[in-house]
């Protein structure tokens, strides 16, 4: 059987639940992962100059 990741599953919940709200909650979360992340990294200067 094979694994499927998180957030093909969460995919999958949100399509066959019809719970389209959560949508822009995960969108914005990933964000703001993705800004944590950089933020470590070499690129946070240029990262900084948006806020």
């Amino acid at each position: 059987m094979r694994r499927r990741s998180f957030l093909s599953e969460l995919f999958s919940f949100v399509i066959s639940h019809k719970t389209y709200l959560l949508i822009p909650i995960i969108v914005v979360l990933l964000l703001v992962g993705a800004l944590i992340i950089l933020g470590g990294t070499k690129a946070a200067p240029f990262i900084y100059t948006l806020f």
